[in-house]
C-alpha cells in the first residue's frame, strides 16, 4: 500500500511539471485516500509490534505446571461465633 501512494505521488509530481492536467487531477484525488490507508496500515502495524514485544498476544496457552492451581472451596460454609458458643455450652 506504501509503495502505491509513493507511486501515485510521482505520478501526481510528474504530471503536475509536464502539464499533464488529467493525470494530474486523477492522481490528486487519489493521493489522500491511498495517504490516509497507508498511514492507517503503518499505524495498525506499529501497534502488532508493540503488542508482539509487550507480550500482550499468546499465541498457545500456558502448560500445564505455569497454571495456576484451582482454588478449592470446603462444602460447608465457615463457622460464625454463635455457632462455636453453642457447640462450647453443649459439650
Amino acid at each position: 500500500m506504501l509503495a502505491l501512494t509513493v507511486g501515485d505521488y510521482l505520478l501526481w509530481n510528474w504530471s503536475l511539471n509536464g502539464n499533464h492536467d488529467v493525470i494530474a487531477l486523477v492522481s490528486g484525488l487519489t493521493l489522500p485516500p491511498l495517504a490516509l490507508i497507508s498511514l492507517w496500515v503503518l499505524a495498525l502495524a506499529a501497534m502488532k509490534l508493540l503488542a508482539a514485544g509487550a507480550g500482550l498476544r499468546r499465541s498457545r496457552p500456558l502448560p500445564a505446571d505455569a497454571r495456576p492451581a484451582p482454588i478449592e472451596t470446603s462444602r460447608r460454609p465457615p463457622a460464625r461465633a454463635a455457632d462455636e458458643d453453642s457447640r462450647r455450652i453443649a459439650a
